[in-house]
């Protein structure tokens, strides 16, 4: 029995002799357990040129001539968050959620994106911010990075550039200064690994470098070392005074083997599809996963390369990264089936990993390009469980689109699905898990996908110049299984007309 199944199985042993029988027992939200939704800022704050601020990599994408996001959209006045910041936390509050999971951006904090101009202006819009959360009861969940650093870096090529790490770690502790006796909860940065791969590795995110197998390794090796320069800078100068939590948000989604019976094949998967970014962090040993270091080595050898293209950790920064976290942030939406490929006729590996990551055509459709898998989420958690010795974890977005208007049913059913799988591996499974958050609370601008896709539980008529919002029927549902404190069964969805 190996490291993914053993525990496990002792809590299911422990589980059963406490005499709890029926799934139904499992289905409550345990003591202190906080439900909430999120947004980022550049999706839903516009005011993309108000209270000085600069000019971020987003508003240089979006605004481009030549464009890719569906509609050439942009996030110029997205939600107008930003003037109706107070409508939407009164929103929040009716709910009943318990914590607002948002981001702050960057150059209306630092309009040059460097320390030596701060706007007060900027400051004060989420000083407000904040104290409006926390006026209506509610805890603000902070989001440092949201991908929308200030447009001059991408000229010295972004996250491909060490550079950005001094940068960032700058404007963290700006942050912890001004911000951080308002706030307990901070996360350093959001999915670096995504952002890695769709803005450095394509062009399908900003800032769009298409350098496939090296701007995406560069670009998260000099995320990790960011967060954990973030980590220590608040651990050394603020924590004691200010008492919060550091951590970092992941997409760890999960991938099934193929066969089902392949625990290598598990393993790789599950470090290619999480572990690349959070392994340095929560595992003993730190560093990226020996299978991926190994193959890309070996990769740029047969290449010709007298270097590996992924770059090497220092032995002072392996142990810097290492442990630098307080809980894990997980995004979860879908899942893939992931499957063994052999190596090509001149021994290299496919796709530098030597898997390839595959949708089940069986596992049902959403309105997008999601697919619903909702034992996916019992499943990455009781791995992460297994691999990472139980560390706390945050759910900080899981979430799926609907058509527009009122009658979201596709929505419940699927947060129903995810959220019961949750339950279980906490309740039954021991899985360290202390909060969840619904991806999004408004319909957003979604990247390169522009406004195509309402994944709000509030609807926004973005033709409206006033962004007229409508509470859709899962807020609802969630205000109900909020005051009953467990999830309302998927057949009593009709009684919420």
């Amino acid at each position: 029995m190996d490291q993914f199944t053993i525990f496990g199985f002792f809590i299911f042993i422990l589980r059963s002799c406490s005499g709890i029988q029926h799934e139904e027992d499992y289905l409550k939200f345990p003591p202190g357990f906080s439900i909430g939704s999120a947004s980022s800022a550049y999706q839903v704050e516009g005011a993309w040129n108000v209270s000085g601020k600069g000019p971020s990599v987003w508003d240089w994408f979006t605004h481009k001539k030549d464009s890719i996001v569906v509609g050439q959209a942009t996030g110029d006045i997205a939600c107008d968050s930003y003037h109706k910041y107070k409508e939407d936390i009164a929103m929040m509050k009716d709910i009943g959620f318990r914590h607002y999971r948002f981001s702050l951006s960057w150059t209306r904090i630092l309009p040059t994106g460097l320390p030596d101009k701060i706007s007060q202006e900027g400051l004060q819009y989420y000083k407000d911010l904040i104290d409006e959360v926390r006026r209506q009861g509610m805890e603000p969940f902070v989001t440092i990075y949201h991908w929308d650093h200030p447009e001059f870096m991408t000229r010295l090529g972004s996250w491909t550039n060490e550079l950005m790490v001094q940068y960032y770690a700058e404007y963290a502790r700006v942050v912890f200064r001004e911000l951080g006796s308002r706030v307990k909860l901070w996360a350093t940065v959001n999915e670096p690994e995504q952002n890695c791969r769709l803005g450095f590795g394509r062009d399908v995110h900003a800032p769009g470098i298409n350098l496939p197998h090296f701007g995406e390794y560069l670009c998260l090796h000099n995320y990790l070392k960011a967060h954990a320069r973030a980590y220590h800078i608040y651990d050394e100068e603020f924590r004691a005074e200010q008492g919060g939590q550091v951590g970092i948000v992941h997409l760890c989604e999960p991938f099934f083997p193929q066969p089902s019976d392949d625990l290598e094949l598990k393993r790789i998967g599950f470090e290619t599809g999480c572990a690349w970014g959070t392994y340095p962090i929560f595992s003993k040993e730190g560093n990226y996963p020996q299978v991926l270091r190994d193959r890309i080595n070996e990769n740029s050898k047969l290449e010709g390369l007298p270097f590996s293209r992924l770059p090497e950790f220092s032995p002072e920064w392996i142990e810097r990264i290492r442990g630098s976290f307080d809980f894990l942030g997980i995004n979860i939406y879908t899942a893939r089936e992931v499957r063994a490929l052999p190596r090509e006729a001149n021994g290299k590996w496919p796709n530098d990993f030597g898997v390839e990551l595959i949708i089940n055509e069986t596992w049902p459709e959403n309105n997008s390009w999601l697919r619903v898998v909702p034992q996916g989420m019992g499943e990455i958690l009781r791995t992460i469980r297994d691999v990472y010795d139980n560390p706390p974890v945050y759910i900080m977005e899981n979430g799926a689109t609907s058509a527009k208007g009122f009658k979201d049913y596709n929505r419940i059913e699927y947060l129903y699905g995810y959220m019961k799988e949750m339950l279980l591996a906490i309740n039954r499974d021991g899985c360290n898990v202390k909060g969840y958050t619904v991806w999004s609370f408004l319909d957003s601008f979604e990247w390169s996908d522009g406004y195509s896709d309402f994944f709000g539980l509030v609807e926004v008529n973005f033709s409206d110049p006033k962004r007229k919002r409508t509470p859709r029927l899962s807020t609802k549902w969630l205000k109900q299984i909020m005051k009953k404190g467990r999830l309302i069964n998927i057949k009593d969805i009709g009684q919420l007309h």
